[in-house]
Order: C-alpha cells, then structure tokens, then sequence
C-alpha cells in the first residue's frame, strides 16, 4: 500500500509532465487502493484527530475500526499511518481535485442532481468508454458512487478503497466532469438499449430529443416512452424505409444518429388546406396568414 508522500510524488510529476486531467485520474486512483474508508471524510490524512472529528458523524464504524481510538496507536493498525481516508463521494471528488477539477454536492445523489457539474451523463448502458465518474441507484437516490478508468475498471471507496469491474458493483447511471473532455474528446457510445412503449429514463428523452431534430413530434422530452413517442418512432421508421414496429432498436438508433439535413422552404400563395397538407409531413413547418381583399 503506497503512503499519502508517494503518491504525492506520482502527483507532482504527473502535473510537471503536463499529463491530462483523465490520465492523472487514471494513474492515481489505484495507487489509493486499501486507504481506509471513513464516513464523511474528503480526503484527509488518517490521524486519530481526523478520525475523532468524523465521529461526531455518528457513524460507529468510526470508533470500532480505530485502534488509536480504543487505546492503541497508527503504529498497530492495518493502515500503519501516512495514508489518507475517504467516503465514496469524498473519494470520487479527491480525485477530481487533484486533476485541478471539482464538483459541487455534499452526497452522492446531491453530486449527480447537480447538472453543472457534468459535461453528460445518463444510463450505464449509453456510457462512452471513458474516465468519468459512476453511481448507483436504488430506491429514487444514488447510494454509492465510484471512477471508471476505461475498460469496465473501476475504483471505488467502500470498505476501504477498492477496485471492482462495472458488472460487480451494480452501477446504473455515469457522468463526466466537466471540464475533464472538450466535447470532441468523448465518443459516441454505440450502446443503447431497445426502447419500445413503457420504458423510461435518460435515453428515452435522447430518443425523443432525436426525434424532435428530425421533425417528429413525440410531446416534451419527459424520458417517457407514451402515446406520442411511439407514434412519432413509427413515422420516423416510415420515413426512413425502416421496419414499422415501434421498436428502437440498432438499426434505429443508427438512423437517428445520423447527421439531420435541414432545408428552408418558402411557399406563397398557398391555401389553408394546402397548408395542413404540408404539415402533415413536416410538422415544423410554420405559416404566417395573410387576407387577400378582393374589393
């Protein structure tokens, strides 16, 4: 287990090599691993002092687990000293600091609401293969959260700091920092999952942010896949020569993605029947009436 100085060092000549924030990220976080969980700690230095403040937390994990504080001393314990110590989201947030990036929220699920503090962020099955923060919820809150280094490795603080893969710690949702990737450094993930009627979350309002760029209206962008957004999927599908089931799936997604050509159309002169007509099929389309007198 590295000591708090060496890996200020790896720090040091990470920054002095001008390494990007994600690299430093990447580098750092498992030269973490085994540094001591401890609710409501942000990354302080172990100490009996620090470890004393934390149980005003009320959390007697804090008192059970400290030899220091049952008459002992750093010396005897597993840590031996010299190491810092962490919360989930106290960990997730260190990390982002020492790349010279932070986010804003006292918990994890405060940290995810939060919208400025992410450049994008959705349903772990949209997740670009990137460094980006992870979380996990359960019971409408995010119960833990973790860093993703690329590659399904991930490490977390839970016991202590630990590494996991995406599959074994149950992750549902990402989110990346920003500021941590310009826009154009973050691929488009090619994973979406098959939507139909009666899904909901995150992808389902990229579903129907989609279908708003391409002229099709499936009501507000809610992440609820109703009436409206099936019906407007199916006359995507039509459009497109697609397979008319209501089902985005691949080959659909494909489709949307695509880049949307658009074109400025000017019509005088036409009837109120013509008109709707056009609408029918362009339902963006936009009219100003004017009264012609006869007289």
């Amino acid at each position: 287990m590295q000591t708090l100085e060496q890996v200020q060092t790896v720090l040091d000549g990470l920054k002095n090599a001008g390494a990007p924030a994600p690299e430093i990220i990447r580098q750092l976080a498992p030269l973490c691993l085994g540094w001591p969980y401890v609710f409501g700690a942000w990354g302080e230095e172990c100490t009996p002092a620090a470890r004393r403040r934390r149980v005003r937390d009320d959390n007697p994990t804090i008192l059970s687990s400290c030899l220091a504080l049952k008459g002992g001393s750093c010396s005897s314990c597993k840590w031996g000293g010299g190491v810092r110590m962490f919360d989930c989201r106290g960990f997730t947030r260190w990390l982002l600091q020492q790349a010279g990036l932070d986010i804003a929220g006292s918990g994890a699920t405060s940290q995810w609401d939060t919208a400025s503090n992410w450049t994008q962020r959705g349903e772990i099955a949209q997740m670009p293969d990137v460094v980006c923060v992870l979380f996990r919820r359960k019971s409408g809150r995010m119960e833990h959260t973790g860093m993703h280094l690329g590659s399904g490795r991930v490490i977390h603080c839970s016991r202590n700091v630990e590494e996991g893969t995406l599959k074994s710690g149950g992750w549902t949702h990402y989110a990346i920092p920003r500021g941590l990737y310009s826009p154009e450094e973050i691929p488009v993930s090619p994973m979406h999952r098959t939507l139909r009627k009666g899904s909901q979350g995150d992808d389902v309002r990229t579903l129907q942010t989609f279908l708003v760029a391409w002229g099709f209206e499936p009501g507000t962008p809610d992440g609820v896949f109703g009436k409206k957004t099936d019906a407007a999927l199916r006359a995507f599908q039509k459009a497109q020569g697609l397979t008319v089931d209501g089902v985005c799936g691949p080959a659909t997604w494909t489709a949307l993605s695509q880049p949307v050509e658009t074109y400025t159309i000017r019509v005088e002169g036409a009837t109120y029947q013509q008109y709707r007509r056009i609408l029918d099929v362009c339902p963006l389309a936009e009219a100003t009436k004017e009264v012609t007198d006869h007289d």
